[in-house]
């Protein structure tokens, strides 16, 4: 096992007047055995990223070290990582067992040592009795295992791990997770996952890096990029439904928008300007019988939990309500309060995270 450490790694394609940045000064430190996500919009630079630390690309600046090694010439055999990728890539010909045992193969390894391997991974897998079986004979859960188990053989210092359940159904993706939990318990090998489902991040990372048009907006554990989000765009990325975000103005000890007004306390602190954001997470709002009004668009039920999709004056506001209440109709005007402690301020301009 190894830590992994992005020291201002940038990429760009092209040169001259055609050059495209896509990284953008990356620079993280990932403990050895910890599981990090790294999670974004589609087009955000995560799986460059990745690819950059497995060598399947080319860095442009910055150093990236696995370990004690810094490994911007080295080849991706010669980095000691195991890459699970999205579509499986098994051999259709071989055999479960043959496909995870290839790579030993080519190493040469003893054919005891082979079978040790294989039998060990295929038993923290649940692969034990199917390895006899070809890929077409598996469901797609069962080759994303195979394809965890090639990589799992290999005793790699880091896994990376590119989308790789973005092939499977909603339930299989549950499933995979719970097995991608049980095997970093069991193993304890430095991971890096990349995903675009916030969902996946949350429920696997130690700790995340959310990534947008090639920036790190943010490092945290799960926890702390939900509660304190460091930029307008983590939160609105993280959370389902996103926070709320809704433009205004500090006037003295007040935030001011069109239809409410709340009052802040103290010396207000907006940094460069007083045009602000104000974000609210929809589970931190309240139907209260004073507080802003609101009118009701449209109520989406899930279960025991309810959407209010609803018109604070000319802004969106989504309401996250039970079942306990008189559920609402579209059209109704109700008025609803924060959770006191549950206001969170961003700089109109720059989008940062501000204190008030």
């Amino acid at each position: 096992m190894a830590s992994i450490s992005l020291r201002n790694v940038t990429k760009t394609y092209g040169s001259g007047a055609k050059a495209l940045q896509v990284i953008h000064g990356v620079s993280a430190e990932i403990l050895d055995g910890e599981f990090i996500v790294i999670v974004g919009p589609s087009g955000c630079g995560k799986s460059t990223l990745l690819r950059m630390v497995a060598g399947l690309e080319e860095i442009t600046g910055g150093e990236i070290a696995i370990g004690p090694r810094v490994v911007n010439e080295l080849e991706p055999a010669d980095r000691d990582i195991a890459m699970v990728f999205q579509n499986y890539a098994l051999y259709p010909h071989m055999s479960v067992f043959d496909n995870m045992a290839y790579g030993l193969k080519i190493k040469k390894l003893p054919r005891d040592e082979i079978q040790k391997r294989v039998d060990k991974a295929a038993g923290i897998l649940e692969l034990s009795h199917l390895l006899a079986r070809k890929p077409r004979e598996l469901s797609g859960g069962q080759r994303q295992r195979v394809a965890m188990g090639r990589a799992i053989v290999r005793e790699p210092q880091v896994f990376l791990f590119d989308e790789p359940l973005s092939n499977l159904d909603a339930k299989l993706r549950v499933q995979t997770r719970l097995e991608i939990q049980k095997l970093h318990r069991e193993l304890g090998i430095t991971s890096l996952f990349v995903t675009h489902d916030q969902v996946e991040a949350m429920t696997l990372a130690q700790r995340m890096i959310v990534m947008n048009a090639g920036n790190m907006e943010q490092v945290g554990t799960p926890d702390e990029v939900y509660a304190t989000p460091a930029t307008t765009f983590v939160a609105s990325f993280i959370g389902s439904p996103p926070m709320n975000l809704l433009s205004g103005r500090i006037q003295d000890s007040r935030f001011e928008m069109p239809g409410a007004t709340i009052g802040i306390g103290g010396e207000p602190n907006p940094g460069r300007t007083d045009e602000v954001q104000l974000g609210v997470r929809p589970e931190h709002l309240r139907v209260a019988e004073d507080g802003w009004p609101i009118t009701v668009e449209l109520v989406e039920v899930l279960g025991n939990e309810r959407l209010l999709y609803s018109k604070l004056g000319e802004q969106a506001l989504v309401v996250r309500t039970d079942d306990s209440a008189r559920r609402p109709e579209p059209g109704d005007q109700l008025k609803i309060r924060p959770q006191p402690g549950k206001l969170h301020w961003f700089d109109a301009a720059s989008g940062k995270r501000l204190s008030i």
